[in-house]
């Protein structure tokens, strides 16, 4: 389905627009923060199709614009944090964030095994079985190939599966 009309980004965001949230917040572990940054997808969204283009894959343009944006903010901001850091702090996604991963696993117990990964790893998982992605949504997020991603996906699933307790299954 092609995208260029406000009506279309309407729908995009009552569709996606929870799930950016969640992404963002995984990325960022504020808030606020990704909030914002939720939004500003959605701005740069409009940006783009006010200029008379047109998406194909709204799904994988917005995480790809999401993970620009976080990408450029970081940049930005040096004395920022990391997310590592944070995560090494401790920090955890609040218990409203967390009730839907928690519904399925036990979110906290599989995160502090994801942290152990690299964060390349760690981020593919996120896409694959947080956001629910697809091989091919996330090679379009991440200019890959989807043969690629599998791959990608299936080694950091071996890591993970070596770090996990047998009581899990992965």
């Amino acid at each position: 389905m092609l995208m260029r009309t406000e009506a279309d980004l309407s729908k995009a965001y009552e569709t996606f627009s929870d799930a950016i949230f969640r992404h963002c917040f995984f990325r960022v572990y504020q808030r606020e923060y990704a909030l914002d940054l939720m939004q500003q997808v959605f701005m740069k969204t409009w940006e783009y199709m006010a200029s008379g283009k047109s998406i194909e894959n709204i799904r994988a343009f917005l995480y790809r614009t999401a993970n620009n944006l976080i990408i450029d903010e970081v940049r930005k901001k040096k004395e920022q944090v990391s997310l590592e850091a944070l995560e090494e702090q401790g920090l955890e996604p609040g218990v409203d964030t967390r009730e839907a991963v928690e519904a399925t696993i036990d979110g906290a117990q599989v995160g502090t095994y994801l942290k152990k990964l690299p964060k390349e790893d760690r981020e593919i998982l996120v896409l694959r079985f947080i956001d629910d992605l697809s091989p091919k949504e996330i090679a379009a997020v991440l200019d890959k190939t989807a043969n690629v991603v599998s791959v990608r996906i299936n080694r950091a699933l071996k890591k993970l599966r070596a770090l996990l307790p047998s009581s899990y299954a992965v």
